[in-house]
Parts: structure tokens; C-alpha cells; sequence
């Protein structure tokens, strides 16, 4: 197997010319003939069989061409593309010139890198958030643990207010006739959590225990199609009504919630830990500032494949985590309102950008020189051992020294960029009047920023699964 040439033919595109001597393939086509012959029948001969020989002879040499192919073509193609010397990231438009005794000559497109041009990575300015702890800010979190540990009462004496949890029975229909989904028996619903469409938590207010009536609602213009802007009436049926009581912000409550004997005394270990989380957050914020700028400063061609490639994997790792959550990619979809070629789409911008941030911090490491030690090395796996509570044999099998090395080497970059830049001071925010978004667009925005945006800021934690990138 050799590679016969290599021509560029576009930007960041070659096609090469690649040759599989006669030996080399007719081992393949053997190969295909072995994997095949058990489904082959051949009159004179009991199935599965017949010789290769007589099998060529009756349907044609060609016969086991394709899974020859098949075979062939990964290690052919590699062994060409490592000696053309190009970085590739992908290839396309394989085409067969000749196929036949004399073996296989292919035709194929290949994909690379393109070159970057640094732009300014040292010096640079970013906004450092403010990591001073307010009183309001530890009477928030407070307020939050006295949340976690509340209670629901059940009511008996009132009606429903707002902020109530009801238990309901609905059904939902439009001109007279019930529609699919619209129907649901002892529900949870909070009255003011804006779980179902404007005005009808709204209607529930001021009913009684036992209370059944109608609420009247006209479906919003960008709700599922064949219920968009119709009136409809849902018969409702109240079970049960219940409020959420709020344990004494006492010592007795800081004695039965943590290890502390007084409210001062966790009120004050809240501001320390609230102190390191947002020096933590400021942190982060800053480096991301500053990798965006020097990802969106650098100068490159980029192919269209790198963006696709990004894409898919952000997806990928989008649908494990709504696996984790007994969801399905389809189900997500569904429920979004969302065409596939739509949801790619909201990936692309973040998608472009992580691509931008890997190769800025490659020629960063290149520029630099930086190159992680041995030590370095054998830290990292020991960090990764017990995170994970893994044995460092274990994590080195799972995680390649290369993808490892090349994570290192990002960290270091980012330091240096993070060593050399400027810290602004925050400016206090104007009050803005945000408008709310759509449920359903807001939910598949976010989920792909969240995504993309992780891929691009998380460089310091190498993960167990990055030997298969």
C-alpha cells in the first residue's frame, strides 16, 4: 500500500492517489470470501462450501470487490495520508480508479487543517467579576436551605392562593371535542410556576377542596400547530390543596441542617463558601473572556467539515446527557418543537467558536514551545485516579497519553494568557426589562450553549472518555 500522489486542489483540500498492490488485495479478497462463503450456496457443493475459485468462476471475479474494498480502504488510506504528511480531519468523494488483479488504485479528497495566524494572546483585557459577598447575597442562599428543608401542609380552611401546590384532575377540549395530551389525573401543580399556558393557573386561584369547573385559555400563536391560537375549555377537578411551610431561621435550625451550633456561625460559613464559589465563577468567567478573544482573533480558512465535526460531537454528548435523564434525541425534539436541521443550526455559532479556541491554543503551544513534562504527566493521571476512584492503571488505559499531553499543553496555554492579561473592575449592571422567552425556544437554546459552551471553557479537567476524540 503506498500513496501514488498528493495534489492540492482547493483550500485545506487534497486529493490523493492511493495504490494496494495485487498481494495485498487479493489477501483482502480472501478475507471477504471467508466472511461470505457460509451464506453462499453452489450447486454440487453444501452450502458454504464451495472453493473461492469456483464461486469467481460462477458469479464473477468481482464478486467479493466490495468488501475487499471495504477492508482495505482504512488502512490504506492511513498509511497514504501519514505519508503525504498532511494533518487531516477528515475525508470525502473515494472514488475506485481500477480494481482487478493487478489490485486497487483509489481516488479521494482529503480534508486539513488550515493554517492560523496568531493574533494577540498576551496583554489582553477582560471584566473580573466582583467576588464580594453580600448580606443579601447570604440571606439568599439562607433562604434556599430554609426552602430545601420546608414541608407541605395540607389546607382545609382556604382557598387556593397564588403559590399553592393543587392537586387536580383536567381535561382539556376544543369546540366540544377532547384533544390527545390535554388530559391528566391527580396532578402537582403550583399555582404561579407557569407549568401550563397563560390564564389558567390564574382561574384555579380562589376554588375550594373539592371545587369542579371550568378553566377557560386560548393556546399561544407558536404552540403545537394543530392547537396554536384555539380557545379551549379544561373541566378541572380540585383534590387537594397545600402550602409550603418554612422552617424558624433559628439556632435549632442550624444545629439540625450542619455542624454548627448557631445561625451566626452558619451564616458566616456561608459566606466563606460563597465567597470561594464566586472567586471560582469570576475566575472562569475571566479566562473564557479571554480565550473568546483569542479565539476570534486568530486568522484561518476553515472548512466547513471542522464546523459539521464539532457539531456532531456536541450532539453526541447532548443525547448522553438526555439518556441520563430517560430521554431520547426524538422525545427532545418533540418536545422543542424543533426540526433536526433547526437544532444543528443552534449549535454552529458555539460550535465554529470551539473549533476557533482548539486551533488558537495549538499554535499557542507551538509558538510557546510548551511541551507538559513526564511529571506532569504522571500528576495528571494521579489527579484523574482520584477523582474518579479509579486505579492509575485503570484511568491509562482509559484515557491516551497524546489526548492527556494535548490537554496539559491547552492548560498551560490558557495560563499564560490568563498571566499576561488585564483584570478590568466590574461595572455595576443597569437594570434592564428582559422579555421572556418562548418555553420551548428558551429550553433548546440553552441546552445548546450549556453544551457548546463546556466543550470551550472546560480545558482543566481532562475527562475518561477524551481518548475517544
Amino acid at each position: 500500500m503506498s500513496l501514488k500522489s498528493s495534489t492540492k486542489v482547493e483550500t485545506n483540500v487534497y486529493e490523493i492517489e492511493v495504490s494496494v498492490d495485487a498481494a495485498k488485495f487479493q489477501e483482502a479478497v480472501t478475507k471477504a470470501y471467508n466472511r461470505q462463503k457460509k451464506n453462499i450456496t453452489v450447486p454440487g457443493f453444501r452450502k458454504g462450501k464451495a472453493p473461492k475459485s469456483i464461486v469467481e468462476r460462477m458469479y464473477g471475479k468481482e464478486v467479493f470487490y466490495d468488501e475487499a474494498i471495504e477492508i482495505v480502504y482504512p488502512e490504506a488510506v492511513e498509511s497514504a495520508i501519514k505519508e503525504a504528511e498532511l494533518d487531516f480531519i477528515g475525508t470525502s468523494d473515494a472514488e475506485v480508479v481500477s480494481v482487478g488483479d493487478e489490485g486497487l488504485e483509489l481516488k479521494l479528497k482529503v480534508t486539513v487543517k488550515p493554517e492560523v495566524e496568531l493574533g494577540e494572546y498576551k496583554g489582553l483585557k477582560a471584566v473580573k467579576k466582583s467576588t464580594v459577598v453580600t448580606d443579601d447575597d447570604v440571606k439568599a442562599e439562607l433562604d434556599r436551605r430554609l426552602e430545601q428543608n420546608s414541608r407541605m401542609v395540607t389546607v382545609e380552611d382556604r382557598a387556593v392562593q397564588d403559590g399553592d401546590l393543587t392537586v387536580i384532575d383536567f381535561e382539556g377540549f376544543v369546540d366540544g371535542v377532547a384533544f390527545e395530551g390535554g388530559k391528566g389525573e391527580n396532578y402537582n401543580l403550583v399555582i404561579g410556576s407557569n407549568q401550563f399556558i397563560p390564564g389558567f393557573e390564574s382561574q384555579i386561584i380562589g376554588h375550594n377542596t373539592g371545587d369542579e369547573f371550568d378553566v377557560n385559555v386560548t393556546f399561544p400563536e407558536d404552540y403545537a400547530a394543530e392547537l396554536a391560537g384555539k380557545d379551549a375549555t379544561f373541566k378541572i377537578k380540585l383534590h387537594e390543596i397545600k402550602f409550603k411551610e418554612l422552617p424558624a431561621a433559628d439556632d435549632d435550625f442550624a444545629k439540625d441542617t450542619s455542624e454548627f451550633d448557631t445561625l451566626d456561625e452558619l451564616k458566616e460559613d456561608i459566606k466563606k463558601k460563597l465567597a470561594g464559589r464566586k472567586e471560582h465563577d469570576a475566575d472562569h468567567d475571566f479566562e473564557h473572556q479571554l480565550v473568546e478573544q483569542v479565539a476570534k482573533g486568530i486568522k484561518a480558512e476553515i472548512p466547513d467539515m471542522m464546523i459539521e465535526n464539532a457539531i456532531d460531537e456536541n450532539i453526541k454528548n447532548m443525547d448522553y446527557r438526555l439518556q441520563m435523564q430517560g430521554l431520547t434525541m426524538d422525545q427532545y425534539l418533540k418536545y422543542t418543537g424543533m426540526e433536526i436541521g433547526a437544532f444543528r443550526d443552534g449549535f454552529r455559532e458555539q460550535a465554529e467558536l470551539q473549533v476557533r479556541t482548539d486551533l488558537a491554543l495549538e499554535k499557542i503551544v507551538e509558538a510557546e514551545g510548551i511541551a507538559p513534562t513526564a511529571e506532569d504527566i504522571e500528576a495528571e493521571y494521579a489527579k484523574l485516579a482520584e477523582t474518579y476512584n479509579m486505579k492509575v492503571e485503570d484511568v491509562k488505559k482509559a484515557v491516551s497519553e497524546e489526548n492527556l499531553k494535548r490537554d496539559l499543553a491547552f492548560t498551560k496555554a490558557i495560563d499564560l494568557i490568563k498571566e499576561t492579561a488585564v483584570a478590568e473592575e466590574e461595572k455595576p449592571a443597569k437594570k434592564t426589562t428582559r422579555r421572556k422567552a418562548a418555553p420551548k425556544k428558551k429550553a433548546a437554546k440553552e441546552a445548546t450553549e450549556e453544551t457548546a459552551e463546556a466543550k470551550v471553557t472546560d480545558r482543566k479537567s481532562t475527562r475518561l472518555n477524551s481518548s475517544h476524540r
